[in-house]
């Protein structure tokens, strides 16, 4: 399941760039970048999304993902069913939903002779004051969902 470590490096950052893997009800793969992320244990992730979103649909029509995550010495992937906990955000402007992500399976990816060093690079552009305010009412809602 999650390291303990990489549980507190994630609750520490506010949010954390992964990249989220699901699939259509055609078996259609589909990557995106996402940094709405928040751990509620070594067995549960909580997610946060677009509602009107590829992967939001994704989610709802087949119930699995997996989440690939990078932090120093590790570069893990997640596997497992997913539910809707939270259609959306009340406090966020737009339609945002929260998902539970419960972890069946994760393997480690690394390969002997190579490594990590540390999280995907992110930095919010533009209006940066409201990013992180964004930021904060989401990871908010996700912790209380």
């Amino acid at each position: 399941m999650l390291p303990a470590d990489l549980i507190d490096l994630i609750k520490s950052l506010g949010v954390f760039p992964v990249v989220l893997g699901t699939a259509d009800t055609e078996g259609n793969v589909h990557l995106t970048f996402i940094t709405w992320v928040y751990p509620i244990n070594e067995k549960t992730l909580r997610i946060a999304l677009s509602s009107g979103s590829k992967s939001a649909k994704n989610l709802q029509e087949r119930g699995k993902a997996c989440v690939m995550l990078f932090s120093p010495n590790k570069a893990l992937t997640c596997y497992g069913n997913v539910r809707m906990v939270l259609e959306r955000i009340e406090d966020v402007k737009f339609p945002v939903s929260v998902f539970e992500l419960h972890i069946d399976k994760v393997e480690d990816n690394l390969f002997p002779g190579g490594t990590v060093t540390g999280i995907i690079p992110f930095a919010h552009t533009g209006n940066v004051e409201k990013m992180v305010e964004l930021d904060s009412t989401v990871i908010e809602a996700m912790k209380r969902a």
